[in-house]
């Protein structure tokens, strides 16, 4: 299955999908790695959180009109729920996870 096949499919669920767009080389992306980590055990079973690499899915990233990195958007049904780039607090980001739940 081609990527954006397999994109669509997975933000389309009824089970919101944070995807964080993110590079490799990007100092910020790593620094949001542990805030995404302890929001995934939080929501375990409850939000899907996925990676996009920005370097090697370039035609997603377009897109969905990424220009900066990290950037977050949230999905459900397939349709954006929300959207930023730049960094997040857990708690924020705890937030508008706990909205789309």
């Amino acid at each position: 299955m081609k990527a954006k096949g397999k994109f669509d499919t997975l933000v389309s669920q009824d089970t919101p999908v944070l995807v964080d767009f993110y590079a490799d080389w990007c100092g910020p992306c790593q620094a949001m790695a542990p805030v995404l980590k302890e929001v995934a055990q939080h929501y375990e079973g409850k939000v899907k959180i996925i990676k996009i690499d920005v370097d090697k899915n370039q035609p997603i990233a377009q897109r969905f009109g990424v220009r900066s990195i990290p950037a977050l958007i949230l999905f459900k049904g397939g349709n954006v729920l929300w959207q930023q780039a730049g960094m997040i607090t857990v708690r924020d980001l705890s937030n508008k996870l706990a909205a789309a739940v």
